[in-house]
């Protein structure tokens, strides 16, 4: 497990953000032994599969400090940890109905001494706050995804993107994005990440307009 990899795209980052990405193989290491998050495989390539695969979302997207984001079904904190990591100063809401996954992902948080997370163990759907930005990583179909979060997204937008979802997903999406392609965005990694793990790894942006009332 490598963390240089993740400073040949990320070359800015403090020597606390430094040390937090280099503290992940170890613990993620440890607490996969207790409760499997990351199958065996990936814990191996922990910082490309998990690390670097959560913060590709950062070369797209910004968020201001005092913004806030939700990840949907976390399971073991991908991609709310690193991007928490990333921007210390964005408030991160993880969310997961298992909490046995919860439990690894509050461990980790402690032992960062991640400041700008917390985590909520229950469906999206149930929890009754909006946010900035929704992210994920391919937790369910784009139409499905967007009946859970659509009425968590909040009306007033202050960044360049307008609120809405930064979701990671991979394979031939054509069908299941077709109900938005005037106002989606497919962004295919591999672009900006030349390596063979992402060559089938796209990161889909889709502004959302909550209804209200």
């Amino acid at each position: 497990m490598n963390h240089s990899l993740i400073y040949q795209y990320f070359p800015e980052l403090s020597d606390l953000q430094q040390n937090q990405i280099e503290q992940l193989a170890l613990l993620y290491s440890d607490w996969n032994e207790k409760i499997n998050v990351v199958s065996r495989k990936d814990v191996e390539e922990l910082y490309e599969r998990h690390v670097l695969h959560s913060m590709s979302i950062a070369l797209y997207a910004e968020f201001l400090p005092g913004s806030s984001v939700v990840d949907v079904g976390t399971g073991g904190g991908f991609p709310g940890i690193p991007l928490a990591i990333l921007f210390p100063e964005v408030q991160f809401t993880l969310v997961d109905s298992i909490g046995k996954k919860l439990k690894v992902v509050n461990e980790v948080v402690e032992a960062l001494s991640l400041k700008n997370v917390r985590t909520i163990n229950d469906r999206i759907e149930q929890v009754p706050e909006t946010f900035d930005f929704v992210v994920s990583r391919a937790v369910a179909a784009m139409p499905t995804f967007v009946h859970w979060v659509s009425q968590r997204v909040k009306l007033e937008s202050k960044h360049a993107h307008a609120n809405g979802i930064w979701y990671l997903k991979g394979g031939d999406l054509a069908e299941e994005l077709a109900p938005y392609q005037k106002k989606v965005k497919v962004y295919p990694l591999h672009e900006r990440i030349p390596l063979p793990f992402f060559e089938t790894k796209k990161l889909v942006y889709l502004p959302i307009q909550p209804k209200k009332g």
